[in-house]
């Protein structure tokens, strides 16, 4: 009997002392960190339990006009890779990078994309002042699937062993998207093409319409800091009359009273609220990329079939 128990003690002995090891020793995840959260989604797929990450611009969040604190630099600082979507989307980052000190690899998930001027879609302008380059290329499912590529690459760039985990990851999810575009395309097609105008309160759907073939016009150009001219309302509002469109829509990013002027005054109804720039809070209806997508299309073809 003495036997076995030293035995069962020296088993005790030898799980205590592992789990008592120091937090140094255990293996470590990747720190990343993401400018906002569609961003912040698609690194959480492809990172999984492999990463710890910390998304900077939450849920219904306007990264367009955010003001970084210094956690948000702390967070930096300890980071080893940070994720942002370039194209000047985030025109605070540059500042945060510099201020946070931090040595972390800095990695643009919009790089490699074919990217639209702002007010350039389907070869006419939209009317918002000199052309510069649209930010919001997630728009495209087509596109997502770039982010999520180079978001795997730098990932597997910084922490080499866990490649496979990030890889297969990425494949699952880039499946997923390949499901999704077909569904867009699907749901599009079947929306009469003399009925595919959309008016929305900033300009954020340029890659969607250029890829699905709908028709978006906004007062606001494709930063929510811009003012919306009296010229490119009273635009609208002559189209929205000319042309009977029947719904506009407004993004959980911007403010609801300039699409409720455009409605009050040629009585086309407000559709159902859709997502540009971030996700909504977990219990909404569009808490990750998919479900944003889908949400959007949905309102849209119901908006539009009626």
């Amino acid at each position: 009997m003495s036997g076995k128990r030293n035995v069962v003690t020296l088993l005790l002995t030898t799980l205590a002392a592992v789990v008592a090891l120091p937090a140094s020793a255990q293996p470590s995840r990747l720190k990343v960190v993401a400018t906002f959260s569609i961003l912040g989604d698609f690194v959480r797929k492809v990172g999984g339990d492999r990463i710890d990450l910390v998304t900077l611009v939450g849920p219904n969040g306007d990264a367009h006009v955010y003001s970084p604190t210094p956690a948000d630099g702390r967070q930096l600082a300890e980071a080893n890779v940070v994720i942002t979507n370039g194209l000047g989307f985030e025109g605070w980052i540059s500042r945060l990078v510099t201020a946070s000190g931090t040595k972390a690899r800095i990695v643009d998930a919009a790089a490699r994309v074919k990217t639209l001027s702002s007010g350039h879609v389907h070869g006419h302008r939209h009317g918002h002042g000199q052309a510069s380059i649209d930010p919001h290329a997630w728009q495209d499912v087509s596109n997502a699937k770039i982010y999520v590529a180079n978001i795997r690459d730098a990932l597997a760039t910084a922490d080499p062993e866990s490649r496979p985990v990030f890889e297969a990851n990425a494949e699952r999810y880039l499946d997923e998207l390949d499901a999704l575009d077909a569904e867009v395309r699907t749901t599009i097609a079947a929306i009469p093409a003399d009925r595919r105008r959309i008016i929305t309160s900033h300009e954020a759907f340029a890659y969607f319409e250029n890829a699905y073939g709908l028709d978006f016009v906004s007062p606001q150009g494709v930063s929510t800091e811009s003012e919306a001219s009296a010229r490119d309302v009273a635009r609208i509002i002559q189209q929205i009359r000319r042309e009977k469109i029947g719904a506009v829509f407004v993004e959980n990013i911007s403010d609801r009273r300039l699409i409720a002027r455009i409605a009050d005054e040629t009585g086309a109804k407000i559709g159902e609220r859709l997502y540009s720039d971030a996700l909504s809070e977990p219990g909404g209806p569009a808490p990750t990329y998919i479900d944003m997508i889908r949400h959007n299309i949905r309102a849209i073809a119901q908006a539009l079939a009626s």
